[in-house]
């Protein structure tokens, strides 16, 4: 079930019951610290996640449910809430009861820790730093690809628009802006031209919605852009719901989207939730629940893995950290006050 918006002032509470069978969790995560499941009949939980994520955690929600009524024989109730990274993390510091937050950048989850509802070493918590999965920026097209886009520098003409979300408020926002600026570097420019072809886009972005879910509906639905930059994962559930009307393009490079998960501790030990958020977070790595990653289109992490996992194309990616320094410099430099996108970006009407 999911919430309709992220800016509620509080969160309804609704039991959903969940009774079959399903084997236990298994090893790759971090184990429940809590001192055992709460007492009563159904545990609810919130999940207050991002943009694109509402379809693999409806899925991961009732596969998990199964689980741990048989591994504990306690139903648990999740619910959803959605919006964009940013405003979802705002809206947990200022009251909204989430057990766990799954964001998409680490700035957001930072935010919170920051507020003192979540402990410093969030982490450390799970394994991969909190990362259970991983995704990268691709390009949505047209049928046919009519304006021949196969990398970066294709996008960079005046007769192509850019459909991508705003990265003060979007993560896959903040992720595509990253992915521009690191594929310049990548192939040997300097700072300067990063900055250059950045500004450029942004020119050619008529539209710059406040998510990303609202950035493909700009696209997909609207008939908006030549081009929309987004996560893998929601380029593929845009592409199987355009019925033949799109296609998905893979750059030579692109950024390395990092996306963690956090129990909220100041919420789940007040409300005696901890010991069923955790596990609901050590699922996500368990092969049950990397195999539902899989289906919609995350790239689950593995520790041992020597390249894309399987049914994944090879692309080749750069972190936040070759991009940007760090999440802390990228904030400051780029999508902060007087950073670099507030020098680029011109709000149409606007004048210099």
């Amino acid at each position: 079930m999911m919430l309709p918006n992220a800016f509620c002032s509080r969160v309804a509470r609704v039991a959903l019951v969940a009774a079959v069978a399903l084997t236990g969790l298994t090893a790759g995560c971090s184990k429940p610290s809590g001192t055992g499941p709460a007492t009563t009949p159904t545990i609810e939980l919130l999940n207050v996640s991002y943009d694109p994520t509402r379809e693999l955690y409806k899925d991961i929600n009732t596969a998990f449910a199964k689980h741990y009524l048989a591994e504990h024989g306690t139903e648990v109730s999740i619910k959803q809430s959605h919006a964009a990274s940013g405003s979802q993390s705002r809206a947990v510091i200022d009251g909204l009861e989430a057990d766990v937050v799954t964001l998409a950048t680490w700035p957001d989850v930072e935010a919170i820790a920051k507020a003192g509802l979540v402990k410093a070493d969030w982490q450390q918590r799970f394994d991969n730093a909190s990362i259970p999965y991983h995704s990268v920026v691709v390009f949505v097209v047209r049928k046919g690809n009519p304006k021949g886009i196969s990398d970066w520098p294709d996008i960079d003409r005046d007769d192509i628009e850019i459909i991508t979300p705003n990265p003060k408020t979007s993560g896959n926002g903040k992720y595509s802006f990253l992915a521009a600026w690191g594929a310049v570097l990548a192939a040997g420019g300097s700072a300067d031209d990063a900055r250059g072809f950045v500004e450029r886009l942004y020119r050619r972005t008529p539209v710059l919605d406040t998510g990303a879910r609202a950035a493909t509906a700009t696209f997909s639905q609207k008939g908006i852009g030549d081009v929309h930059l987004t996560f893998e994962n929601e380029a593929h559930l845009e592409v199987d719901e355009s019925n033949g009307a799109l296609e998905i393009v893979y750059p030579k490079r692109s950024i390395r989207v990092d996306p963690p998960v956090a129990v909220v501790d100041g919420n789940v030990d007040r409300k005696s939730t901890r010991h069923a958020a955790e596990a609901y977070l050590g699922f996500l790595y368990s092969p049950e629940g990397k195999a539902i990653v899989a289906k919609h289109h995350y790239r689950p992490w593995t520790a041992d893995a020597k390249g894309p996992p399987e049914g994944f194309p090879e692309i080749e990616t750069f972190d936040i950290a070759f991009a940007a320094g760090s999440w802390g410099d990228a904030m400051k430099n780029l999508f902060g006050e007087g950073g670099e996108f507030d020098k680029i970006y011109q709000p149409a009407g606007a004048s210099n």
